[in-house]
């Protein structure tokens, strides 16, 4: 039983499929390590999401500062028309 489960694990298992020429797993395997390779894609499409939304939250924490010291300078009177 594998408890944390690798790539290359299964494309050892897929090595060893052809060593032995038995096949009858193959199909099984390359869809497992089809499964893993799509988790990974996930993965990094999610880290990525991530980055870009630090990035817009940096932004708007530099613009509500701006914002904040604009109003400051206006008494503490917000005026978004002038």
């Amino acid at each position: 039983m594998y408890l944390s489960r690798t790539l290359c694990n299964v494309l050892d298992d897929i090595r060893k499929c052809d060593e032995t020429k038995n096949y009858s797993y193959l199909l099984g395997l390359v869809e497992e390590a089809q499964v893993m390779a799509n988790r990974m894609e996930a993965k990094i499409e999610t880290i990525n999401d991530y980055e870009g939304l630090k990035e817009s939250y940096k932004a708007l924490e530099v613009r509500k500062k701006n914002l904040k010291d604009e109003i400051e300078a206006n008494g503490g009177k917000f005026k978004p028309w002038e």
